[in-house]
C-alpha cells in the first residue's frame, strides 16, 4: 500500500487547484476536459449512481420470495442480509490499485458490467450458493464503483465537487428508493415470479455500462498530465501513508457510524413501526418516506457543505435530527410515526456529507483516490455489526427500547468523529 508518489500521482486523475504548481508541466486537455467529455462524465455518473442500491433493495424486497424458492434457512437469509457491507469493504480496497493500473473510468466501466452480470445471472441460480456468487459478483462492482465516484468527480469536475456530488448523491438515493418500491409492483404486473423481479434491474445496469465506454480512451491523457504534475510539484515528497492521517481515520469511522445508522433503518425501522401497531402497508411507506427524503437533500447538502470552511456544524445539525428521531421511536412510535420517519431520513443524509468532505480532505487526484478507498472500506467493516446486534438485542430484550437505545447512542460518536473529519484540513498535510 505505500507505493512510491509517482505511481500513486501517475494514474490518478489531475486535479485543478490555483496553485501555480497544478498545471506545470502540461497544457493538455485532460486539466480543463473538452465540453463533450464533461457532458458524458455527467450522464455516466447519474445512471452508475442509479445502480449502486437496487441489487440490494430490491432482494429486500423480495427476500422472503427468494427464501422459499432457494429453500434458505433463516440463518442464511440472515447472512444475506450482512453481505453487502462485507463485500463494500473486502472488493473496495481494491479500487486504489485497479484505478492505478487501468484508469478510474475504465474500473467504473468494469464495475457496472459486474453489476449487469451478477443482476443478469442471479435470477438463473438453482441454489443458494450460486445466488450468494451472483449477489458477490454484482456487489463486487458496486464496491469498486462506490470507491471512484469521488475520484472521478475530483478529476472532471474539481470546482464544482459539491455540486456534482450532490447530483450523484441524489441519483443514489432515487435509485434506492426505486428499487424498494417498484420491485414487488413491477413483480406482480411480469408475471409474479421474483426471478423476473429481480433481474428487471438488469436493463437499468446495461444503461449504465454506455457512457462509460467512451471514456476510456480518455485514460492514457489523464495518466501522462498525473505524471507531469506529480513530478512539477513535488519531486521529493513523501509516500503518501493515508494510516498516519487523523482525519483519514475520523472520516473512515464516520462513514461507518452512518452506514450503520443507514442499514439499521433500512433493515429493521418498518418492524418497529409494525410491533408498535402501524399496519404493514402504512409501514413500508414511511420507510419510502425515509429513504426519498435523500433525493433532494443529497443535492443540497454537498452544495453547503463546500461553501463552509469546515463542515462540523452540518454533522452536528443531521446527527440532532436522528436523536431526536430515535428519541421519537421510543417515546412514541405511533403517534409520530410521519415525523420520525422524516427526521430519520434527514440523519441519513450523513451519506452524501461524508462523500463530498472525502472530495474536500484531498488536494490531489491521487489522495482521494486513496482516501476514499481507506474510508469507504474502513466504514463498511464497522457497519457490518450493527443490523445484526440490533436483531440479537430484540429477540433476547423481547422489545425495541435496548435496540433503539443503541440507535439514539450511536449518533453521539457520529457527531464527535464527524466533526474531527469536518476540519479544514488534508491528509497530505497530515500525512
Amino acid at each position: 500500500m505505500h507505493d512510491e508518489p509517482q505511481t500513486l500521482e501517475t494514474a490518478a486523475p489531475p486535479a485543478r487547484t490555483s496553485k501555480p504548481t497544478a498545471t506545470v508541466g502540461d497544457s493538455s486537455a485532460p486539466d480543463r476536459p473538452a465540453l463533450w467529455i464533461t457532458r458524458i462524465v455527467l450522464v455516466g455518473l447519474v445512471l452508475a449512481a442509479l445502480n449502486l442500491r437496487p441489487a440490494i433493495t430490491s432482494l429486500g424486497a423480495l427476500l422472503e420470495e427468494v427464501r422459499d424458492g432457494l429453500h434458505m434457512s433463516g440463518s442464511v437469509a440472515g447472512v444475506l442480509t450482512s453481505v453487502p457491507p462485507l463485500c463494500f469493504a473486502a472488493f473496495g480496497i481494491m479500487a486504489p490499485r485497479l484505478a492505478r493500473r487501468f484508469g478510474p473510468a475504465a474500473v467504473v466501466c468494469a464495475g457496472m458490467a459486474a453489476i449487469l452480470a451478477g443482476l443478469a445471472v442471479r435470477p438463473f441460480a438453482s441454489g443458494t450458493v450460486g445466488f450468494l456468487a451472483a449477489s458477490a459478483l454484482a456487489l463486487m462492482g458496486i464496491a469498486v464503483s462506490n470507491v471512484l465516484m469521488p475520484v472521478i468527480v475530483k478529476r472532471y469536475f474539481p470546482d464544482r465537487v459539491g455540486s456534482v456530488t450532490g447530483l450523484y448523491s441524489m441519483a443514489l438515493a432515487l435509485g434506492t428508493s426505486l428499487a424498494a418500491a417498484a420491485t414487488v409492483p413491477m413483480t406482480e404486473v411480469l408475471g409474479g415470479s421474483w426471478r423476473t423481479g429481480l433481474g428487471v434491474w438488469a436493463i437499468l445496469a446495461a444503461l449504465a455500462v454506455l457512457p462509460w465506454i467512451p471514456l476510456l480512451r480518455d485514460r492514457a491523457t489523464g495518466s501522462a498530465t498525473g505524471a507531469a504534475e506529480a513530478r512539477a510539484a513535488a519531486p521529493s515528497a513523501a509516500p503518501l501513508r493515508i494510516t498516519r492521517s487523523r482525519t483519514a481515520w475520523a472520516l473512515g469511522a464516520y462513514f461507518g457510524l452512518q452506514a450503520t445508522g443507514a442499514y439499521i433503518t433500512m433493515g429493521w425501522m418498518p418492524q418497529i413501526f409494525r410491533d408498535a401497531g402501524v399496519p404493514a402497508g402504512t409501514a413500508g411507506v414511511l420507510l419510502a418516506v425515509t429513504m426519498v427524503m435523500g433525493v433532494p437533500l443529497a443535492f443540497v447538502i454537498p452544495r453547503l457543505a463546500t461553501r463552509l470552511k469546515t463542515q462540523g456544524p452540518i454533522v452536528v445539525a443531521l446527527g440532532l435530527c436522528g436523536l431526536v428521531g430515535y428519541t421519537g421511536l421510543f417515546l412514541a412510535p405511533s403517534g409520530g410515526a410521519w415525523l420520525w420517519a422524516v427526521l430519520l431520513g434527514v440523519s441519513n443524509c450523513s451519506f452524501p456529507l461524508a462523500l463530498t468532505m472525502i472530495g474536500m480532505r484531498s488536494r490531489s487526484g491521487a489522495g482521494v483516490v486513496r482516501l476514499s478507498a481507506f474510508a469507504q472500506s474502513v466504514g463498511y467493516l464497522i457497519s457490518i455489526p450493527g443490523p445484526l446486534l440490533v436483531g440479537v438485542l430484540y429477540q433476547h430484550s423481547g422489545g425495541w427500547g435496548l435496540p433503539i437505545a443503541l440507535m439514539a447512542g450511536l449518533m453521539i460518536p457520529q457527531m464527535i468523529v464527524g466533526t474531527l473529519a469536518g476540519r479544514d484540513r488534508t491528509v497530505e498535510d497530515e500525512c
